[in-house]
C-alpha cells in the first residue's frame, strides 16, 4: 500500500520540488548547496530522496544522513514538523540525546517511532510509549527482551553495530520504502535486502548502480535461491564478461539451463574436469562438462 505524505515547505522552496525543476537544481539541493531554512532543508531532501534519478536520489539519502545537528535540533523542536520527518529524524539519530529529548516530546511522533526509540534505550521513550498505548505492555516487555539479545550481540560483534541498526531499521519498513532503499543503499542495505522475499525487493538490490561484481560473484557462490536474482545476473552482459562469476553461474543449480550450458562452453579445462567431477550440479551440466572435455582432448 502506498502511502501519501504531504511536506509544507515555503513558496521559494517549493519551486525545487516542481516538476519542471531541472535535474541541477535538484541536485543542488540535495547535495546541501542551496541556502534554505532548516524545514525546508530536511523536507526538501526526504521529497528528493524518493527521485527517479538514481544521483538525486542517492544525494539527498547522503545528505540527511549528515545532516549538521543544529539543523536536526531546529526541526526536531518545531510543532509544525510532520510525522514522517520526526520518524526519519529518530531512524538517523537516535543517539543522539538533546535531539531524542525533544523527538519523544514531539506531539508528532507515532507509536512506531516511540517504539522504535524505546527499543534503543533512549531516555524517556519506554514510559512515554506504555501512556500512549498502557493496553499493550506485554509488547514492550517483549521489546525490552529483545533489546537484553540485541546488546549482548553488539557487545561480541562491536563491528556490526551499524548493520544491526540497518536490519531492525528495514524489518519496519514497507515494500515500496525497502524496494527505494534497495536501488539506492550502500553495500549494508544491499546484504540485508537481497535476502527480503519480496522478489520485487530483493530485485531491486541488483538493480542498485553501485553494486560491484564482488558482490555478485559472493552471491552466486552462496548460492541464492532466488530466481528472479538469478535471471538479473545472466541478463547482465558485463557481469557475464567475468570469468568467475561465468563459473560461478554454471556451477549453481539456480541458474537458467540455457544460460549455463552456455557458461560451460567458456570455461577451462581445468574447471570443466573440475565440474565433470563434481556430485552438487545436475546431470546435464556434469555430462555437458565432460563432452566438451572430450572434445577439447580429441581436436589437440
Amino acid at each position: 500500500m502506498i502511502t501519501t505524505v504531504i511536506l509544507n515547505v515555503s513558496p521559494g522552496a517549493a519551486s525545487f520540488a516542481a516538476p519542471d525543476t531541472s535535474r541541477e537544481d535538484r541536485l543542488r539541493v540535495a547535495r546541501g548547496e542551496v541556502p534554505l531554512v532548516a524545514a525546508d532543508q530536511v523536507n526538501l531532501l526526504l521529497f528528493l530522496s524518493y527521485d527517479r534519478d538514481n544521483d538525486v536520489c542517492s544525494e539527498a539519502i547522503k545528505s540527511l544522513r549528515q545532516l549538521p545537528e543544529t539543523v536536526a535540533l531546529k526541526v526536531a523542536g518545531s510543532a509544525e514538523t510532520s510525522t514522517k520527518v520526526i520518524e526519519l529524524l529518530a531512524r538517523l539519530y537516535y543517539d543522539m540525546p538533546d535531539l531524542t529529548t525533544r523527538l519523544v516530546a514531539h506531539p508528532q511522533i507515532d507509536v512506531q517511532t516511540m517504539s522504535f526509540l524505546a527499543l534503543k534505550g533512549v531516555a524517556g521513550a519506554a514510559s512515554a510509549l506504555k501512556e500512549m498505548v498502557p493496553e499493550d505492555e506485554a509488547v514492550l516487555e517483549e521489546m525490552e527482551t529483545e533489546e537484553i539479545e540485541t546488546e549482548g550481540e553488539e557487545e561480541a560483534e562491536p563491528e556490526n553495530e551499524e548493520y544491526q541498526s540497518k536490519y531492525q531499521m528495514a524489518q519496519s519498513l514497507g515494500v515500496s520504502e525497502k524496494i527505494k532503499m534497495a536501488l539506492t543503499g550502500d553495500k549494508e542495505w544491499r546484504s540485508i535486502l537481497v535476502k527480503d522475499p519480496n522478489k520485487l525487493v530483493c530485485g531491486s538490490v541488483i538493480k542498485n548502480p553501485r553494486i560491484s561484481d564482488g558482490e555478485i560473484l559472493n552471491l552466486v557462490k552462496a548460492g541464492v535461491q532466488s530466481d528472479e536474482i538469478m535471471r538479473l545476473i545472466c541478463a547482465n552482459k558485463e557481469w557475464t564478461k567475468n570469468y568467475q562469476i561465468r563459473k560461478a553461474l554454471a556451477e549453481n543449480n539456480k541458474t537458467p539451463l540455457p544460460n549455463a550450458l552456455h557458461y560451460i562452453s567458456t570455461l577451462t579445462e581445468k574447471d570443466l574436469a573440475t565440474l565433470a567431477k563434481s556430485k552438487n550440479v545436475s546431470n546435464v551440466i556434469s555430462t555437458q562438462a565432460r563432452r566438451i572435455l572430450l572434445q577439447v582432448q580429441k581436436h589437440r
